[in-house]
């Protein structure tokens, strides 16, 4: 009698308090694989982050990749390519560059998994296909920064990244900071399409769960950074000659304007194997870097929504 008008509360056991610790947790798993169709802001604050760290920690193998793949005037590749001296040249373009570039690239990804309905490691088609279309968006964006970073690289003045970029704009136009954009596109769509659809399917073996889970992003990022780094190789090769153009005093390459132009001045210098330069530097820019990215954009992503369930919490009490 007294049990059906009064709702009698069970006792506060080990067991009791286990199990909501247990609801607690799958829940926090929910909400975090829920997040990135939720909020485009998360996604893009996530990835300005991971964006930043990607391009930054890993900034002086990039240079060496740079160097190893500029061809001078008599088609050698430069001297003291591996000196330490200016490794770091170049870093603060990419830094201001890399943000909002990736914040754009990771917002627009997710946005576009959750209006496609893609299932993580399942619909490869449409994972490339988003993986394209944010490269279009997030390329737009990098390319002028990209091309200041790279002269920075390779000139042996030390430019500010502003003073660099308005020496390019008066000595070439605006043209010079997309003259390379068409090359870029056809070298990171592949990338970016062959490098989701890496991290999607090893994700999904690595962590059949879904829950929040470093290793896993770690390896499967690491692998389609390499893999993806491979392939599109003699691409990054074309895109370096283009956006190095106005550095030279010869005049095939300081003229050449378009992948077809670029690619046929680096088969006449150095034949096939000169579409394999920086490859190794390259390959070994883009594992880590791409483990560091996805890795802090998880974590970002985890982090922000824990913070905004505490907060909502919190209004609740």
């Amino acid at each position: 009698m007294l049990k059906s008008i009064f709702k009698i509360e069970e006792p506060i056991t080990t067991t009791n308090i286990k199990s909501f610790q247990t609801e607690k947790k799958l829940k926090e798993e929910q909400d975090y694989e829920s997040l990135p169709t939720q909020s485009f802001l998360v996604n893009a604050g996530a990835g300005t982050l991971a964006g930043i760290a990607e391009h930054c920690v890993m900034f002086p193998v990039d240079s060496i990749k740079t160097r190893l793949q500029m061809i001078t005037e008599t088609g050698v590749t430069q001297k003291n390519i591996y000196s330490l001296k200016g490794l770091w040249k170049g870093v603060g373009s990419m830094f201001w560059g890399a943000g909002p570039a990736h914040a754009v690239y990771y917002g627009s990804y997710e946005y576009l998994k959750h209006k496609m309905n893609i299932e993580e490691g399942e619909n490869h088609l449409k994972e490339a296909a988003a993986g394209a279309i944010a490269t279009v968006l997030s390329e737009a964006v990098l390319n002028p920064f990209d091309v200041v970073k790279q002269r920075q690289q390779v000139e042996h003045t030390s430019k500010s990244m502003v003073k660099c970029g308005m020496n390019i704009l008066r000595k070439e136009g605006v043209g010079a900071f997309y003259v390379s954009y068409p090359t870029t596109l056809l070298m990171n769509i592949p990338f970016n399409s062959i490098h989701f659809i890496i991290y999607e399917y090893y994700r999904k073996k690595l962590n059949p769960t879904g829950k929040y889970d470093p290793k896993s992003h770690i390896i499967a990022g690491a692998m389609a950074g390499g893999i993806a780094s491979i392939v599109t190789n003699p691409l990054d090769v074309s895109k370096t000659l283009l956006q190095l153009r106005g550095t030279s005093a010869d005049s095939t390459i300081a003229h050449a304007n378009g992948l077809w132009q670029a690619s046929k001045i680096i088969y006449k210098r150095n034949g096939l194997i000169g579409f394999t330069k920086g490859m190794v530097p390259r390959m070994l820019y883009n594992m880590p870097s791409t483990a560091i990215s996805w890795t802090a954009y998880e974590f970002c992503k985890y982090f922000i929504q824990k913070k905004t369930k505490r907060n909502e919490n919190e209004i609740r009490i």
